[in-house]
């Protein structure tokens, strides 16, 4: 099973790992467009004013600008550990044993700006981008990674879990992927998509995907995995889940 993640604007600093190389990364199809996004945001990082008006950031995030222009240089450690944020705090590859962090590398992926799609263990740096950028000389990212990433993703042998936020699902359309959204109920009994638990319920569903002996077989082994994590999960349509919350 691939889980789709999304990444996060914050990246943790520093790594153990030597600086990046494109060819230690999964799906290595995407070197090209990686190496072409790599060295046109290290170069804008040179130019602080247009860094940050591309990017959208205000002078206090300067230093992000600096992480761009080192992208090449600065160390790198594995991408689970380089995002940060609700959902990454939830998934806790921290706590995982060896044989659990192991299936965690390669099971969850992160759906990235800069990278296309990595898997959890590929060596990453610190940097900045995001999917509504437009990068100078490259265009909008939409644009970029769309053509590359949805036959890429479709075409994978397993079944793919897409717990991507909606900026980073317009980077691949994956009609085939199990889709899961988390919903609040009322004392009613309506409900509504959840924003503020949203990513700590999918890291919890990543999490528990990731700890799963046996490999996860389609729909109906997530709906159970997550039953068995405590998790309030029903079926949506024919490739859908819920995860339904008070």
């Amino acid at each position: 099973m691939l889980v789709l993640l999304p990444p996060s604007e914050t990246k943790s600093s520093g790594g153990d790992g030597p600086p990046l190389r494109l060819e230690t990364l999964s799906f290595e199809e995407l070197n090209p467009t990686r190496e072409r996004l790599a060295r046109a945001l290290a170069e804008l990082g040179k130019d602080l004013p247009a860094s940050l008006a591309a990017l959208g950031l205000s002078e206090r995030q300067a230093g992000e600008v600096e992480r761009n222009a080192a992208l090449w240089d600065s160390p790198t450690r594995p991408a689970l550990e380089r995002y940060t944020g609700v959902l990454y705090d939830a998934l806790d590859v921290g706590s995982l044993s060896d044989a659990e962090r192991a299936r965690a590398d390669t099971r969850l992926a992160v759906v990235s700006a800069l990278f296309g799609v990595v898997r959890g263990g590929d060596p990453v740096p610190a940097y900045r981008l995001s999917a509504g950028s437009t990068v100078p000389e490259i265009g909008g990212l939409r644009g970029v990674w769309r053509p590359e990433l949805t036959p890429l993703l479709r075409a994978q042998p397993e079944p793919v879990v897409d717990l991507r936020s909606g900026a980073y699902a317009a980077l691949a359309k994956l009609p085939d992927a199990i889709e899961v959204r988390v919903v609040t109920e009322d004392s009613a009994g309506a409900r509504k998509a959840v924003s503020h638990h949203n990513k700590a319920h999918k890291g919890r569903l990543a999490r528990a995907l990731a700890k799963a002996e046996r490999e996860p077989d389609g729909l109906e082994d997530v709906e159970e995995i997550a039953g068995r994590a405590g998790m309030r999960c029903e079926r949506a349509g024919a490739r859908g889940l819920q995860i339904v919350v008070d």
